[in-house]
């Protein structure tokens, strides 16, 4: 089953219609959908399919010989090439006259079996390749190598590269398409459980209730997503025991580096950085910072939090009760661990995604920074600021069975106050989000000032911004 990646097959046909040489990166961490929009690209289309794994660099050249063997020649027709540079010379020749993708999947593999076959390819790209109508794909799960070995500066195969595409996992309306019978509020709380990585999303059934997959698919031993996190990281870290320690940590809300060090057994922030820096390289964790800092890099104000949803939810109901759970007693970390506590994890989820709405909205000015703010103040859930304009939107998102009155609209109006000092915007909007709908006063005071209300159901349809509900906005 693939689904959406619009946006991402419609940069790769671009390359593809150019009749040039192309050499296109794709990289993205693990799970997220590369191989599966790489073949979906490849349909119809001429083409030698190659995945590396661990292996020495003969027995890797070997499988290369035959993948094109088989896709250019047919299956059984065996090739064998005794170095790189015959395989892809005969690659050069079929791409002579004919458009021919060559997809080399897992370019980490091939680049740790020899550490100079990035330079190997610059070489045979910059005498041959660059010349033909290939459609050469590099693919890679190691997000930092990708970015040191091929897309750096001082990379062999810097400049060489004509487009580059980042993977990301499937925003919260892509990632509902998975589930179609779901009603918007256990949509909502799926995300918060799986995220938006597409072999993840895949492990849940909306014919049977959300508890149910989280019984069957997640806090089951021996199935994929129980030990899923532990697998991807024993393949990409050293040390996994102080990760695990540190995502923990994490998941339980700790935030700075001294917390985080401290709850995972590690001692000063300082202690924990190193291991905090690697884990953002995979992608699993991000600093944040208050939306109204200008410049991020520079604040003080950052905090870590785990980015991953499915790696946020097994760290925290997952991994503390493993050994409950290799007992048997799956029904009593669901009903006394998960079930009480998944509105409440779900809500900060909610506002994340109520954040990413913003960019879907048509607002009278566009957003340079979207995000939270905090200070001792109080916080903002959702803050979209624009300095050129001299605007600013603030948000409060509730995840509650209660519906959000006046008096949410005039705490959030109260906060504003304050986020104000920080900057110099003329023109403050309002928005809330919730969970339960609106009451009827304040449905009529949104009417009158101009006050975006967004429910679950706006959130899962998919960007149209002639159906926005912005259209209030003064």
């Amino acid at each position: 089953m693939f689904i959406d990646r619009e946006r991402e097959l419609a940069a790769l046909e671009e390359r593809y219609s150019s009749e040039q040489a192309e050499l296109f990166v794709l990289y993205g961490r693990r799970r997220v959908g590369k191989t599966e929009l790489l073949r979906a690209f490849c349909q119809g289309k001429r083409h030698v399919f190659f995945v590396a794994d661990l292996g020495s660099e003969a027995l890797l050249l070997t499988a290369f010989s035959r993948a094109i063997g088989e896709y250019l020649l047919g299956p059984g027709v065996p090739l064998a090439f005794s170095t790189w540079d015959a395989a892809f010379e005969y690659l050069a020749e079929a791409a002579q006259a004919e458009r021919l993708v060559v997809v080399l999947d897992e370019f980490g593999y091939l680049a740790q079996a020899n550490p100079a076959f990035p330079s190997i390819l610059q070489r045979l790209w910059d005498t041959g390749l660059k010349d033909t109508r290939i459609f050469l794909v590099l693919c890679g799960s190691y997000v930092s190598l990708m970015e040191r070995e091929v897309l750096a500066y001082r990379a062999p195969l810097y400049g060489r590269r004509t487009g580059q595409y980042l993977l990301m996992p499937l925003d919260f309306p892509e990632a509902t398409l998975f589930f179609p019978r779901y009603n918007p509020d256990d949509l909502v709380t799926a995300w918060a459980v799986l995220g938006g990585t597409p072999a993840y999303l895949r492990q849940f059934d909306d014919r049977h209730p959300l508890l149910e997959n989280i019984r069957e698919r997640i806090l089951t031993p021996q199935t994929y997503l129980y030990d899923e996190p532990r697998f991807l990281l024993l393949q990409e870290v050293r040390e996994p025991r102080s990760y695990f320690a540190i995502l923990e940590a994490m998941a339980q809300g700790n935030t700075r580096p001294n917390e985080i060090a401290q709850a995972a057994g590690l001692g000063g922030g300082a202690a924990a950085m190193p291991y905090i820096k690697m884990l953002m390289e995979l992608r699993l964790v991000e600093r944040r910072v208050p939306a109204t800092k200008r410049h991020p890099h520079k604040s003080r104000k950052g905090i870590y939090r785990l980015s991953d949803s499915f790696f946020r939810f097994w760290f925290r109901f997952v991994y503390p009760h493993r050994s409950a759970l290799e007992e048997g007693r799956t029904a009593q970390v669901l009903g006394q661990h998960i079930a009480p506590r998944l509105d409440e994890f779900t809500a900060e989820v909610f506002e994340e995604i109520c954040r990413r709405h913003i960019w879907r909205l048509e607002l009278p000015f566009i957003p340079e920074r979207v995000g939270a703010w905090w200070s001792p103040r109080g916080e903002i859930d959702v803050v979209a600021i624009s300095d050129q304009a001299r605007a600013v939107l603030v948000g409060e998102c509730k995840w509650s069975a209660k519906p959000v009155g006046t008096d949410v609209l005039a705490e959030l109006r109260h906060k504003a106050q304050f986020l104000q000092r920080e900057g110099f915007w003329d023109r403050v909007h309002y928005a809330l989000f919730s969970r339960a709908g609106f009451t009827q006063a304040l449905q009529e005071t949104a009417v009158q000032e101009g006050v975006v209300l967004i429910g679950p159901q706006d959130l899962v349809q998919k960007a149209n911004p002639s159906a926005s509900p912005s259209a209030g906005l003064p």
